[in-house]
Order: structure tokens, then C-alpha cells, then sequence
């Protein structure tokens, strides 16, 4: 069972989730800090007592805007340790996702909270730390027909859920706590951040937990192609290419983007067959 430090500014918002992680079985204790210096001070006392003292600390979950210290700026801080406790980031903002995970962030909730979506972090954060999926008793989590108390059944992690597509012409993505659908026929290229993807559509984008490699593969078929080692374009949006002093770029939309030369010959034989076929 996880010992749990929660930490957010917003005290309503840190009594909610306090409240969400005491009613999970899986989770022994759950104390709040409103700071980023009450949460260094308290971690740093968790430290000093050892993994199996009084006040241990197994996992935080940290908002990352705060006053004062950010809670990545607390994560750097904690990676200095020999055995630092893992991180939940939990926060409003997708846009510190790639940040986050680059710390060896557990997992990235966002705001306003699920229980089944902070259900499913308590779930990663236990398989990491080889922790059992038992509450109280040996009983299962979620497990309501035993007499406990149910928690929503986890969800798959972040990776699996934002690339299942809901059905063959569309791809689920996460803002704010909300999964919408959008049609991959709606999505003109893509850009690679490190192990997730920007997907840009003429309304915005949309930051997805899946590496491009993955995308250009799945999406072969349906006309998009891999022409930057950044980059993943769908050929039928693709309005200009360009050959200017030995390099190759093309014009998506309003966006310009370059090809490298191991893709380019290949690139401009699939425009020629597109545009002739």
C-alpha cells in the first residue's frame, strides 16, 4: 500500500484530491502540503526516516503551477536524491508533458481530476514499486461485492488509451480531463516530442503519449509519410514542394517543414504518383 504526499496551492483543489487518493484502497496514507517548501521539508523528513520509518513517502503528487517554486522545479530538486519517491504530476496544463516524463514522471493527470483517471496513476505507481493491487484484507481494488469500497476499475494507462482509436478513422485524445475524438483525416502532419506526438489539425493540435515511429507505421495506409526524423505528413495535405539551394522542404496549411535528404527522393516519387494517380 502507497504513502502518499499530495501537494497544490489551490486548497480546494488539494482537499479533492486528497480526498480521491484516501478513498483508494490501495493507498495507506495521503498527507497534503500547500508549498513547495512545506513539500521539500516534509520529503526531505521522509528521506531522513528511511523507507520504513513513520514518515516515509512512497509517491507525491504534484501540481506543477504553484507559487514560489514550480513542481518541476521540485521534481529536479528530488532527483538529486539516492532513492527519491516517484512523481504524479497532476495539473491543468498539457503543455509540461514532455518535461514531466523527461523527470521520470509515473504518469501526467490532468486537471479537473477523474477518480477512475487518478485511479489509474495509483495503479502505475504501485507496478513500479512492485507494490500489490490489493487493498485492505487481500481485497482486490475495486472489488464492491467484497464490502469495500469500490474504485473505478483503471483505466489503461495514458500511452494505450490516447492511440486506441474509438473506431478506424479516428484517434482519442485528453484535454483538461476531457477525451474528445478526432479524425485522423482531420490531422494534416505530425511532430515528434520526444516519446509523444503533436497532432496539428486546422483548428489546433493535440499532444498524444505515442512516439511517431509508432503513427507512421499505423498510418501508412492511409497517406502519411515519415520525411523528418520530426515529422510525419499526410500526403493529400501537403500544397507546395519546394527545392531551394539544395534543400527540400513543403508547405503544410500555413506551416513549412523540412525534409531531410534520405527522405526526400522518396517523397517527391509519392507526389508525382499522387498527383497523377
Amino acid at each position: 500500500m502507497l504513502r502518499v504526499l499530495a501537494v497544490d496551492d489551490e486548497k480546494p483543489l488539494l482537499e479533492e484530491l486528497l480526498y480521491l487518493l484516501r478513498s483508494d484502497p490501495r493507498v495507506r496514507s495521503a498527507e497534503g502540503a500547500s508549498d513547495a517548501t512545506e513539500a521539500l521539508r516534509r520529503v526531505t523528513r521522509a528521506l531522513e526516516s528511511g523507507p520504513d520509518g513513520a514518515d516515509a513517502i512512497d509517491v507525491v503528487f504534484l501540481d506543477i503551477h504553484m507559487a514560489g517554486l514550480t513542481g518541476l522545479d521540485i521534481a529536479r530538486l528530488l532527483a538529486g536524491f539516492a532513492r527519491p519517491p516517484l512523481i504524479v504530476f497532476v495539473t491543468a496544463h498539457e503543455g509540461f508533458a514532455v518535461q514531466a516524463f523527461d523527470l521520470k514522471a509515473v504518469d501526467y493527470v490532468l486537471k479537473p481530476v477523474r477518480p477512475e483517471r487518478l485511479a489509474e496513476a495509483v495503479r502505475r505507481a504501485c507496478a513500479q514499486l512492485g507494490r500489490s493491487e490489493e487493498g485492505p484484507a487481500g481485497m482486490p481494488t475495486g472489488d464492491a461485492s467484497a464490502g469495500g469500497p469500490a474504485v473505478p476499475a483503471p483505466r489503461r494507462p495514458v500511452a494505450e488509451v490516447t492511440v486506441a482509436d474509438r473506431a478506424s478513422d479516428q484517434i482519442a485524445v485528453e484535454l483538461g480531463g476531457v477525451t474528445r475524438f478526432v479524425a485522423i483525416a482531420d490531422i494534416s502532419y505530425v511532430e515528434a516530442q520526444g516519446d509523444y506526438a503533436r497532432l496539428h489539425t486546422d483548428e489546433g493540435s493535440h499532444l498524444v503519449r505515442i512516439p511517431v515511429s509508432t503513427l507512421e507505421e499505423r498510418w501508412a495506409a492511409r497517406g502519411f509519410v515519415r520525411i523528418h526524423r520530426r515529422h510525419l505528413v499526410a500526403l493529400a495535405r501537403i500544397d507546395e514542394l519546394r527545392l531551394e539551394a539544395g534543400t527540400t522542404s513543403v508547405r503544410v496549411g500555413t506551416a513549412e517543414l523540412q525534409v531531410s535528404r534520405r527522405h526526400a527522393r522518396e517523397l517527391r516519387d509519392l507526389l508525382m504518383r499522387h498527383a497523377t494517380g
